[in-house]
């Protein structure tokens, strides 16, 4: 079978998502079923066309369940070719980049999912039981400068694999993408919540003093009622808010630098002492109900 953009799209679809089976030697009356489950009308219409494309047959679509297909010349042809799709057994082909990136794009429409907490947690994940399937896909995203993490759920007994960092995931939707439209918006919702945000503080002391009160309302955490802080992607926006508190409110704090654990950089403007934390409450920028009992 010739590799082309077409078969590598179903096949990644038949990987993630599909089945390419028969029933059991013991019985009699034989079948051969091929299919595709997936909820979504678009990759369903996606995998429908490809297959015909490819084989000259098109399988029957029934909406937000499956697409499907009975074929004996079909079924000996895929296992011939590629052996087994079973969830625990298959196996990528080996492509080119073109053919790479198209195998990658159909896999992770099925299996991949895109998480976007603003500021704090933003990735691609992807969840496998076949151990050497997702070792492929880790292999061949690096080979495409797209760096991952590995996971393994002992309790599921499931692999997990995940993207994250801008670098790596604007990579991925520049490289590889989405058809899945729901995941086109999240990853595009993703790309947005990098724009470097600026603190603008005003100039004017009364103005400044309005612009931080209300910043504080949005930013402000207060753990176990023992410190408070603020986070911040920029650096400079916290180094400005920790100044003007020293200069307006008498309020001194620190500025720390932290990694989270999918290697993301952030910033945390930290106030601990009960005298500091009681002129926050002196100056209205956090609630008086607090309690200040360490």
């Amino acid at each position: 079978m010739k590799m082309n953009e077409d078969l590598v799209a179903v096949h990644a679809y038949l990987c993630a998502d599909g089945y390419v089976i028969k029933n059991s030697e013991t019985q009699k009356q034989k079948y051969y079923m091929l299919g595709f489950r997936n909820t979504n009308l678009i990759l369903l219409k996606d995998f429908q066309e490809k297959f015909e494309k490819v084989f000259g047959l098109k399988p029957y679509l029934i909406k937000g369940q499956r697409c499907r297909i009975g074929s004996k010349e079909i079924y000996e042809q895929l296992t011939k070719e590629f052996g087994s799709f079973y969830s625990w057994h298959w196996k990528m082909p080996e492509l080119n980049e073109k053919l790479l990136k198209i195998w990658l794009r159909a896999y992770f429409d099925c299996e991949g999912w895109v998480f976007c907490k603003t500021h704090q947690n933003r990735h691609i994940g992807a969840d496998c039981v076949n151990e050497k399937g997702i070792n492929q896909i880790i292999l061949s995203l690096e080979s495409l400068g797209i760096k991952t993490i590995k996971k393994f759920n002992k309790k599921r007994k499931i692999y997990r694999i995940i993207i994250y960092g801008k670098e790596n995931l604007l990579k991925f939707k520049e490289k590889i993408g989405f058809l899945h439209p729901e995941k086109v918006k999240k990853l595009e919702e993703v790309e947005k919540d990098f724009i470097v945000y600026e603190w603008d503080f005003p100039k004017k002391e009364k103005e400044c003093k309005n612009f931080i009160k209300e910043l504080l309302k949005r930013k402000i955490k207060i753990r176990r009622k023992k410190y408070v802080r603020i986070f911040s992607k920029e650096e400079s926006n916290l180094v400005i808010l920790s100044k003007l508190l020293k200069r307006l409110y008498k309020i001194n704090s620190k500025v720390h630098k932290y990694v989270n654990g999918f290697g993301n950089i952030f910033y945390e403007l930290n106030i601990n002492k009960k005298e500091e934390i009681q002129k926050l409450i002196n100056h209205d920028l956090i609630p008086n109900n607090i309690n200040l009992e360490i």
